[in-house]
Parts: structure tokens; sequence; C-alpha cells
């Protein structure tokens, strides 16, 4: 008998027993993978640079009860928007898809949803999301119709450039200065810092990442830093850390309150940065996708940090 974990339409690479897979009505299953529901750390990925930047505002300025609806709003907002930047990266990728054994059962490579069904589940997301966005005042809605730019961009970085990381990095953390935004009806400079800090970072998980699907990316010729780092990555990721701490640091800094425990969760979040390069072998596919996923730590850390900074 076939196990509910072990169900033969799940996505090769979604994690197993993944609630999708055991829960979700059969016929939103394959709305919900194109989403990448079945895989949440690119929703925990895309929401703590969020809570990183609520965390900053309340140290420079102080707590308000607003912010708990910035919280959760950033919590709904990271997973439709993830889920609506996944659904148009799977559009704009998925003749790449197809060619590539790791995502080739992806929904659309794999006919489980088709292309129009994928545009309208794309606009059904956005439009969550913008109304999520308009709860959040004029400079948070700036800030995130901004970063319709960023998001559209993304799926061809790869074709254009070895860095597509760093177009991740641009979208994926600007909600760290939407968040701040939010809260204190501009942006300052300590959330730009920690925005650059945190592209810095996500150059450093997403390469990680990135290694599983070197070979297969050489051979159609997609670009990414770990083809570009090869075997080097472990001394150059090891410098985007030490760059990830000390912008996110001089961010800290600037906010110029209860420095001390900030300081803390930036310390506990370089830690699990080093954790991961003393385990990171570029050739073991089963490792780099263990190490990308355990970033939920890495940036939970400092989240943390930052919001018992920010309420002392």
């Amino acid at each position: 008998m076939q196990s509910r974990t072990e169900r033969p339409d799940a996505v090769v690479d979604a994690p197993k027993g993944n609630w999708v897979d055991r829960h979700a009505p059969p016929a939103w299953r394959p709305l919900l993978r194109l989403s990448r529901a079945d895989r949440p750390i690119g929703t925990w990925l895309l929401l703590l640079p969020c809570w990183w930047g609520i965390g900053l505002a309340m140290m420079t300025n102080a707590p308000r009860w607003f912010d708990l609806w910035i919280a959760l709003a950033c919590l709904i907002g990271a997973f439709v928007m993830r889920g609506a930047g996944c659904t148009w990266n799977d559009i704009t990728d998925r003749h790449i898809d197809a060619q590539v054994a790791r995502t080739r059962s992806r929904p659309l490579p794999s006919g489980a949803v088709s292309l129009r069904g994928a545009f309208l589940w794309l606009a059904a997301q956005g439009l969550i999301g913008l109304l999520i966005l308009l709860t959040l005042g004029s400079a948070a809605i700036w800030m995130g119709v901004a970063s319709l730019v960023l998001v559209a961009i993304y799926p061809f970085a790869k074709r254009f450039t070895w860095w597509p990381q760093i177009f991740l990095g641009l979208a994926f953390n600007w909600g760290v200065m939407l968040a701040y935004a939010a809260h204190m009806g501009r942006v300052d400079a300590a959330p730009v810092i920690a925005w650059l800090g945190g592209i810095a970072w996500t150059i450093f998980y997403d390469t990680i990442y990135a290694h599983q699907d070197a070979e297969d990316d050489a051979l159609i010729g997609v670009k990414s830093t770990a083809r570009l780092f090869g075997d080097n990555s472990p001394r150059i990721l090891a410098g985007f850390a030490l760059l990830a701490t000390l912008l996110l640091g001089i961010a800290i800094l600037l906010t110029g309150r209860n420095l001390l425990i900030g300081g803390i969760g930036l310390a506990g979040f370089a830690a699990h940065m080093a954790w991961q390069l003393r385990i990171f072998e570029p050739n073991q596919g089963d490792t780099c996708l263990r190490l990308f996923r355990s970033n939920r730590d890495t940036g939970l850390i400092l989240a943390l940090f930052l919001a018992i900074a920010g309420l002392a």
C-alpha cells in the first residue's frame, strides 16, 4: 500500500510528509505546490527580514500595539507573496525545470497545472497580498509597489548574470525596509543597511542551495554563484557571512538602544553561519539542502533578539 508520505504525485524535492501532501484537499494540492507551500523555508526566508525591520523600528523608536498587526500582516503577506513569486518563477522557468531532474516533477512541467491556471493563481495571490499591504500605511505601500520590479526581474537573472543570488537578495530582504516603514512612516539608514546585510546573507544561503543543481545548470547553460564559485565556495561564502554580520551590526548600532541584546542576537546569527560552513560540502546535495533549510534558524535567532531589544 502507498504510504501517505510517499505520494506518487508529490514534488521530488519537497520534504517528506509535508502538510500539503498529507492534509490539503486533493484539488488544491497542485496549486499549493506551485506556490511551494509544501516547502515552507522560502516563506520563512522572506518573512524573517520583515521581522528584523519591526525589531529595528522598535529599537529606534518604541513598541506600539500596531506592531502586532505588522508582524501578522508580514506573516500572511510573506506566505502569499512568496507563493506568487514562486508561481511567477515557475511560469518563466517551466521549460528549464523540465530539463532538471530535481524540478521536472513541479506542477507546470509535469502538467499538473496549466499555464492559464498558473496565471490565474498568480493574480489571486497578488490580490491577497495587495489587500494586506493596504493596511500598513502609505510609506509601506510605496515600498511594496516598488518591490514588484525586483520580483518580476529575478527569474530572468540566471539567464544574463552569474549573480542571480543578488537579485534574489534584493527582493527577499526588501521586507526589512517595508516593515520598518510600516512602523515609522519612513525609511532610515538602519533598515537600508540591514537590507544590504540581508542580501549578503541571501548570497550565502542560496549559493549553498544552488550547489544541488550545479551539474544540471552547467548542461543547460543556467548561471549561478554556485557555478561561479565552484570548489572555492566555502572560502568565498565565509566572506559573505562576515559581510552580512558587519552590515547588520552597523544597522543595530544605528538604532542606539539596547545594543547588547541586539549584539547577542547578531552573535548567534554569525555562529549559526559558521556552523554551516564547517559542515558544508559543495558536492553533497543532501547536505546542501539541509543547510539551506537551516537558515530559518539563522534568521530567527536575530529576529528574536531584535524583538526583545525593541520591547525591553
